[in-house]
């Protein structure tokens, strides 16, 4: 095929047949996607288990705080590595004739993984009631106490979900999606099973040992991927590739640290606020990103290698194939985020009651998780397009840029998250509209910047799709919102049945509208989203 009137065929919707490389997302995407569903119903599961059991209490925000932290050094140090390094450099040596050389690079950065955080879990274990009192002091006494018991147990759990994600990246590369694409489930699952088994025998550190349990599993559950690799206990500082790595991570750890320093001030501020506020921002996250992770998340990681090959062409090509990709990424992402975003808008209320308001999560936890999920809203389509718009900029190696338009982005948040506290006391809702207008700023500056640097992306129908898909939604939000009303004037048997009906009727029938608005309105991606949900016909070692 050729390349050339292949990406035009795309870009113009004539043709239904969708080029390889984009056919190669499609199916990556759709791996990656069932991952996700699975990874966020159960973390709704783990959610509505953790709600059922302790409410949105003291104890939560202390979980929280003892479950934030590990995860922290996770997206600092392999998470900020994955897409930003790991893929695109172990992508080069991915070809059957240099995968020695990718598995003397891995080898090292395992090696390294467990010689540099060993000792690290071990100072944290040391110190546990230090980092529980700066990043939560504002929490009462033994709130903080509960925090650096629950934090001794979890800090081990950095160890684990490092080397998962060395692994991960690893098997991303060698478009080995499956098993990664199910880390996040393996992770929740873990939790999940250690809060129904151990929640009365244990209380709140059922928690904490179903966290460290997910870790480990999560590197279980990829040693069936690796089963053909070779690889081993290896020093070494001078490989090319370990120095190139190194050089792409360097912005991205500069980057992350700021960013670290930014959500510890925020879970500080936010403690100032009361026990309860941070429990209630994690239930109203969690219910946020169950659209983002279908959607955004898998769609850029599943175009990241294909981004990266395309942009090491010199064939003259690259750039045009690269955009075409990145954007035929976007208008995925835009036809999907955007009804979920208002969708959810509506039904805010009655999927947290559904989800969360039983045992001891309280009508009035409900009320502030409704107010706190709403506000997160504002930042979703941002949030949304922002991550294929970053994955661009790594796949292009180009590392800096993120980092440097992350770190403005962390003093925007401070400004507007501070501001009002100058004139009174601070509330909850400024910490989340500030976060909301710094993801904005971040997708924007993006943007701006790949426009700048890879050419324009007019002609490849974003304004055609997202003009069309906010219409198709703002209707959809309409009828979802009257059936809602509707079905508020019936009166139901019991209080499940009506939390069901309130939430699936609604949502079902808003979703037929955007659906057949769309269809109507000749969005080809549509029919491209439909083809994602086929049963995968290729092996995912294929491309090895």
């Amino acid at each position: 095929m050729n390349s050339d009137s292949g990406i035009t065929r795309a870009a113009n919707a004539q043709d239904d047949s969708l080029p390889e490389e984009l056919a190669s997302v499609a199916r990556a995407a759709s791996i990656i996607v069932i991952g996700n569903i699975i990874s966020r119903i159960l973390g709704l599961v783990r959610d509505i288990a953790k709600s059922y059991y302790f409410g949105a209490t003291g104890l939560v925000s202390a979980f929280n705080i003892a479950s934030k932290i590990p995860m922290w050094f996770y997206d600092l140090l392999a998470g900020g590595m994955i897409n930003a390094a790991l893929i695109p450099v172990f992508s080069t040596y991915s070809r059957a004739e240099n995968r020695r050389e990718l598995w003397l690079i891995t080898s090292f950065l395992l090696t390294l993984c467990v010689a540099l955080l060993t000792p690290l879990v071990i100072l944290g274990e040391i110190f546990a009631e230090k980092i529980a009192w700066l990043v939560s002091g504002g929490m009462t006494f033994e709130t903080l106490e509960t925090t650096a018991k629950l934090l001794r147990i979890t800090l081990p759990a950095i160890l684990f979900l490092n080397f998962a994600g060395i692994l991960a990246g690893l098997l991303y590369s060698l478009k080995r999606f499956a098993l990664p694409a199910f880390n996040a489930a393996m992770f929740n699952l873990g939790i999940v099973l250690s809060t129904i088994l151990f929640a009365r025998s244990l209380g709140v550190y059922a928690l904490a040992v179903g966290l460290l349990a997910g870790s480990v599993l999560q590197v279980i559950l990829q040693l069936p991927g690796i089963r053909d690799t070779q690889l081993s206990l290896v020093i070494d500082w001078h490989h090319p590739a370990i120095r190139r790595i190194a050089r792409l991570y360097l912005p991205i750890a500069l980057g992350l640290i700021v960013d670290m320093i930014s959500r510890g001030i925020s879970y500080r501020l936010a403690s100032t606020t009361g026990d309860q506020s941070i429990a209630w921002m994690d239930y109203a996250t969690t219910i946020m990103q169950f659209p983002l992770g279908l959607t955004s998340t898998a769609i850029s990681i599943a175009i990241l290698p294909t981004l990266a090959r395309q942009a090491n062409l010199s064939n003259g090509s690259g750039n045009k194939d690269f955009l075409a990709t990145l954007a035929h990424a976007l208008r995925l992402v835009i036809v999907l985020i955007v009804p979920a975003a208002i969708g959810l808008l509506v039904l805010a209320r009655p999927v947290v009651e559904l989800i969360l308001e039983h045992g001891d999560f309280l009508p009035k936890d409900t009320d502030m998780t409704t107010y706190v999920l709403r506000l997160y809203l504002a930042g979703i389509i941002a949030a949304a397009l922002d991550l294929p718009l970053i994955n661009a900029f790594y796949a292009r190696q180009e590392a800096w840029t993120p980092a440097l338009v992350g770190v403005v982005g962390v003093i925007v948040y401070l400004v507007v998250a501070l501001t009002p506290s100058m004139f009174r006391p601070m509330q909850l809702g400024d910490l989340i509209i500030a976060n909301s207008i710094q993801l904005c700023y971040h997708a924007v500056s993006m943007y701006i910047l790949l426009h700048r640097r890879v050419g324009s992306m007019r002609g490849h129908r974003l304004g055609f799709t997202a003009t069309r898909a906010i219409l198709a939604a703002g209707i959809m939000g309409l009828v979802t919102a009257g059936t809602l009303w509707s079905t508020a004037l019936i009166s139901w048997p019991n209080q499940v049945l009506k939390e069901l009906v309130s939430v699936f009727i609604p949502g079902t029938i808003g979703t037929l509208c955007y659906l057949t608005l769309m269809n109507f309105m000749k969005v080809p991606e549509l029919t491209q989203i439909f083809r994602l949900m086929k049963p995968i016909k290729h092996p995912t070692t294929s491309n090895d």
